[in-house]
């Protein structure tokens, strides 16, 4: 599969993240399968977080790829935390708490990166800071990121936090793209040009941040999808056309939409369904037109000013 530099790191990563969300709906024949697949594609980046079946898919995806030192060396892993019940807590005992756990978890020494979830008002940078340096002098993490957060909150974190930020986890598809549209449609009166996240997409640009989408089939937040959806009849007819024009499924042109973006984005896959894990992954040798891109975003609804 094809790579990308994640973030300012030297670290290569395939540029699709293997979502294990749901990985605790698999049986233990299943979710074997399903791991196995995803390495003998070559999609060797896993993102777990502390919270997904309330750290039983951590522990069921350890058991499937049965770890080991020799198996640890050969994937990539990425876990989030700061989301605990009612609140949001970013403070240093909690991460530090969290990341043993979840190393615990997953049966390894160390995460390739480490995300903080969801932005926590009550945030310390000092404390972030602190609890990084800590984790990354005992080599408990490698690289440090963040999820869900805009451009200031970067900031206000990077005035104490060294560690480069390597990655921000964003929800975004082609249904939901406002951080695309914003950018389109600056200074007009329309709800496209309304922008929600600081201009996100630009900042993440310009400081070498990598855009991981998150819900890439997703319409609304966890509404559904919009693939073979009827309310989306002029996007799926689109899709349609183009993956014809391909030989591949609808679900590897959704995929291939974000990939031709020059962002460098590192799509999240929600699937646990082994063929269609295997259609997103076709994506990565996709390289959609610059027509067949705006014409697979105009269909959505986007507007062009």
């Amino acid at each position: 599969m094809r790579t990308i530099k994640l973030g300012t790191s030297t670290l290569e990563v395939p540029v699709l993240a293997v979502g294990c969300m749901r990985i605790n709906a698999l049986s233990k024949t299943e979710a074997e399968r399903f791991v196995q697949t995803s390495l003998e594609a070559g999609a060797n980046f896993f993102d777990h977080a502390d919270i997904y079946g309330g750290g039983k898919c951590e522990e069921i995806f350890a058991d499937a790829i049965h770890m080991n030192d020799e198996i640890r060396e050969s994937i990539i892993l990425q876990s989030k935390c700061g989301i605990r019940p009612g609140q949001f807590d970013f403070s240093k005992e909690h991460i530090l708490e969290s990341v043993d756990k979840i190393l615990q978890r997953l049966r390894t020494d160390y995460l390739d990166i480490l995300l903080l979830h969801r932005p926590d008002a009550l945030v310390e940078p000092d404390e972030v800071a602190e609890a990084f340096d800590k984790l990354e002098s005992s080599g408990k993490v490698r690289h440090f990121g963040v999820s869900n957060q805009n451009p200031l909150q970067i900031q206000l974190l990077k005035k104490s936090v060294k560690q480069p930020i390597v990655a921000n986890q964003l929800q975004l598809s082609i249904t939901n793209a406002n951080m695309i549209s914003n950018g389109v449609n600056v200074n007009m009166v329309n709800e496209s040009a309304i922008n929600r996240d600081g201009s996100i997409l630009d900042f993440c640009r310009l400081n070498d941040i990598t855009i991981q989408p998150w819900s890439p089939f997703q319409y609304g937040f966890f509404e559904g999808v919009f693939l073979d959806n009827d309310k989306f009849p002029e996007l799926n007819k689109q899709i349609n056309e183009i993956a014809a024009k391909y030989d591949v499924s609808n679900t590897t042109i959704a995929i291939a939409w974000l990939l031709r973006h020059p962002a460098n984005m590192q799509p999240v896959t929600g699937t646990t369904n082994v063929d269609r894990l295997l259609d997103c992954i076709k994506a990565s040798e996709i390289r959609l037109t610059r027509e067949e891109w705006y014409s697979i975003y105009r269909a959505a609804g986007n507007i062009l000013p």
